[in-house]
């Protein structure tokens, strides 16, 4: 990583509670050929820092992504220096900061952050918190989780934060919205009751892989882009009878991750 970062920009995207199962399922039955396309090796199954948005971002921007579902000590991709860490190696980027984001701002890089859920939307004192940590933030209501094309106008507003960064390296970082609660209105036939099931929560996934060339089309105009795609925490339909998340079911901490380069 300290390699990458003298040569790419960073491009990170979290896609909110998106569970590893619906992940997994739709790439391998090929509903998200876009996925696909760009890491056809599949998502990995990974275990999230936190069961909620929450928590598991403040991890993320302090360099603790989601860990490989299987036992080890898995080496991270950035990490703030902190005394006694087991996760660290020479393959790591260790920042002297308190996290991550004003290290790549440290190191020359803007860092924007465009939001999508509430704990983004600088509404309240702790929707600041989090995107207090980038040099620009955004959020506005038509990113947030009750609009159905919230990801088409996130990635608008992207391309548009990539186009006026040409001569500068970027640390650009997405909340997407559109699997959180509410989902419903992504079915095809939307039921009455407004209810979110794991159908919409796959229609929703669906949409989001529909908008991804938009995004990277555009980061492959400017140079090569380091891309971390993963979710910060599922949630739960029924399943044990527990609903939602922030709390503790497989389908709550087992999320989807992938790393990869985009060449210019």
């Amino acid at each position: 990583m300290n390699e990458v970062v003298e040569q790419m920009d960073i491009l990170f995207l979290t896609l909110d509670t998106l569970r590893f199962d619906v992940a997994d399922k739709l790439f391998h039955t090929d509903q998200t050929p876009n996925f696909k396309h760009y890491f056809p090796e599949g998502w990995e199954k990974c275990h999230a820092p936190g069961s909620f948005t929450f928590a598991s971002h403040q991890a993320f921007f302090a360099g603790f992504l989601p860990t490989p579902a299987y036992p080890g000590r898995h080496t991270r991709l950035f990490a703030a220096n902190f005394a006694g860490s087991e996760t660290t190696s020479s393959q790591t980027l260790i920042f002297e900061t308190p996290d991550i984001v004003s290290g790549f701002r440290q190191k020359g890089f803007k860092t924007v952050c465009i939001g999508g859920v509430g704990f983004f939307n600088k509404k309240t004192a702790l929707g600041n918190v989090l995107p207090a940590l980038f040099e620009e933030s955004y959020w506005t209501e038509k990113y947030g989780v009750t609009e159905k094309l919230s990801t088409t106008y996130q990635f608008e507003k992207a391309i548009e934060i990539i186009h006026s960064t040409q001569k500068q390296p970027l640390f650009l970082f997405i909340n997407v919205s559109a699997l959180h609660q509410p989902n419903w209105f992504y079915a095809d036939s939307p039921n009455e009751n407004k209810e979110d099931t794991i159908e919409t929560h796959e229609a929703a996934l669906k949409y989001v892989d529909s908008q991804m060339p938009l995004l990277l089309s555009a980061l492959k105009l400017k140079r090569d882009t380091f891309c971390i795609i993963c979710s910060d925490h599922g949630t739960a339909y029924g399943e044990d009878g527990f609903f939602g998340h922030r709390l503790g079911h497989p389908t709550v901490w087992e999320v989807p991750m992938a790393t990869f380069i985009l060449k210019k």
